[in-house]
């Protein structure tokens, strides 16, 4: 069907998606609902008309999810402020995430080992870490509505997230499949620790020479150095996310990073401009590529995978252990057990874009049943994101309802202090 389309019916419908995902975008912040919910929607309204996905697209699906994930971390290094004041929320979100991410995880691992024959734990943490991470791709466009400080916090804890899970899947999968897993742990903290000079040493090198050239093109330039930077590293088995993490950080921090001597070598004005501008075609850049990405992703999704007891069953286990996990350590850092005090941030923990790349990077000879982890993925992701839109629309309300309520009472003053005068 899709072969005999015409190219202008390709043009028109390409464009129609990304205005559609506009207004997507537009209602999302009116209604709480995630855009990236309603993406996925259109992509399963497509799956029915197509009638089922095309297995050729699995590659274009791969490629835009990698691409996705460079530009989201990209665009949310480019939001981090590394500031003194900061430092409090900065380390309470790593703590936060960690902890989080190894306690829903480990307790996981621990529940589809028993409930699943011939899985061991280490294999069992290789599906369990991905379903752990919470998906910046979908929090960070979706909390514009939220308080300052929450909003500051999930940023914080969606990034920390996603690094420390993929950083901890890779190694979980390197020692799965070495001939020499003692050494698995020395090599994964010496590669992370070479990565981080590394990419410090490049972000100096690459502000430096960006900021001379002239030209129009040079953005999109910087951003191909750094999908080059991020394959080759990838090629040499170095936690490459980190490089885009560093290189975003330094350059939306570049006053703090380029001090004493290195200060001469950095003309503020260019920086600044280099800076805003760069910010602008990241977020546009992840705008496009993530519509594409979760319409594909709705395409994709086999329905048949969700209808089993046994999917359901394991399904909901795991997002009461996600959710009661994430309750306990929110209360303990955040010194309270209030529940009003952990909302909405307990049910902001969908997972999304990352979960499904590094589900689809394990080899399946570590997948005993491909069809049930496939559903089980599937039915997470799905629910994890509904009760986020839940949760969003619930928060909105109430600080809908107390806006009213505060302006009522500004009314109220304001009458009472024209009866005094009037008095």
């Amino acid at each position: 069907m899709l072969e005999n389309l015409d190219t202008n019916i390709y043009l028109l419908v390409f464009s129609s998606i990304v205005i559609i995902s506009y207004f997507f975008n537009s209602y999302s912040k009116k209604s709480g609902i995630p855009a990236v919910l309603m993406l996925i929607g259109l992509g399963i309204i497509i799956n029915i008309i197509v009638g089922g996905w095309d297995e050729k697209f699995n590659s274009l699906l791969k490629l835009l999810g990698t691409v996705g994930l460079i530009l989201i971390v990209l665009e949310a290094a480019l939001d981090l402020k590394l500031l003194k004041e900061k430092i409090g929320v900065i380390i309470k979100s790593l703590l936060v995430s960690v902890v989080g991410l190894g306690g829903t995880a480990y307790i996981s691992a621990l529940f589809l080992s028993f409930v699943v024959s011939d899985f061991s734990l280490t294999q069992a943490f290789l599906l369990t870490i991905p379903l752990s991470i919470l998906s910046s791709a979908i929090i960070l466009p979706s909390i514009s509505s939220l308080k300052e400080h929450k909003r500051e916090f999930m940023i914080y804890e969606s990034t920390f997230s996603d690094i420390v899970g993929i950083i901890s899947f890779y190694g979980v999968l390197g020692f799965v499949g070495s001939s020499d897993p003692e050494n698995i742990l020395p090599e994964t903290f010496r590669d992370l620790f070479f990565t981080v000079i590394i990419s410090i040493i490049i972000s100096y090198i690459l502000i430096y020479i960006f900021q001379k050239l002239k030209g129009h093109a040079k953005l999109f330039l910087l951003i191909s150095v750094l999908l080059v930077l991020y394959s080759l590293g990838k090629m040499m088995h170095l936690s490459s996310l980190i490089i885009i993490l560093i290189f975003g950080l330094v350059l939306n921090n570049y006053r703090l990073f380029f001090k004493g001597v290195l200060r001469e070598f950095v003309l503020e004005d260019r920086v600044e401009k280099i800076l805003d501008d760069f910010r602008l075609v990241t977020v546009e850049s992840a705008f496009v590529v993530r519509t594409f990405f979760f319409i594909l992703f709705g395409w994709s999704i086999v329905f048949s995978d969700l209808l089993s007891f046994k999917v359901v069953g394991i399904g909901i286990v795991l997002l009461i252990i996600i959710y009661l996990v994430r309750s306990l350590v929110l209360f303990v850092f955040n010194g309270t057990y209030k529940l009003e005090k952990i909302t909405p941030e307990l049910f902001l923990a969908p997972r999304g874009l990352i979960t499904i790349l590094l589900f689809y990077s394990i080899p399946v000879e570590h997948i005993p049943d491909i069809g049930l982890f496939r559903g089980i993925l599937l039915f997470v992701i799905l629910f994890s994101c509904l009760i986020m839109t839940w949760s969003l629309i619930k928060e909105k309300k109430k600080i809908e309802t107390n806006e009213v309520v505060g302006e009522e009472e500004i009314d109220s003053e304001n009458m009472g202090e024209e009866c005094v005068e009037e008095n």
